[in-house]
């Protein structure tokens, strides 16, 4: 994202926040769609932000939101870019756990999904085999 000085942040229609959206199972803008202008409120700052999913926009930047003030509350600390980096750490830490926990997901299912073929591929030897004895017999 690219920020002003004057807190104007511009989301291009393909934006990472699209690939965001389609990870979430949204489904993805073409790049000529409409880019709409939003107006969100993050740790009492308000933000003029455009992308093509405004409700979206406002879900991410409710989370910043949450997470800076937590990050803040447990903390104590007053410095807005040190809340923000410490909330960015937070997330990104979620993100890394989040992405360990999906790769260890999707190799459990390749593992079974490759054991159910094989004993697929097993069962269907057999009935052929039973039905070559029912024929031959």
């Amino acid at each position: 994202m690219d920020q002003t000085a004057t807190n104007r942040t511009a989301l291009p229609a393909t934006s990472p926040m699209d690939e965001a959206s389609v990870a979430a199972g949204r489904v993805p803008q073409p790049v000529n769609s409409a880019v709409n202008s939003v107006n969100v409120d993050i740790y009492d700052q308000i933000y003029h932000l455009r992308g093509v999913d405004p409700v979206y926009i406002e879900q991410l930047a409710a989370m910043v939101d949450g997470k800076m003030r937590a990050v803040s509350a447990h903390g104590g600390t007053v410095d807005s870019l040190r809340v923000a980096v410490l909330a960015a750490l937070n997330i990104a830490d979620e993100l890394s756990t989040l992405r360990a926990r999906y790769e260890a997901l999707a190799g459990r299912s390749e593992r079974s999904q490759t054991s159910m073929r094989s004993r697929a591929g097993s069962l269907a030897g057999m009935l052929d085999e039973v039905l070559d004895e029912r024929l031959a017999g």
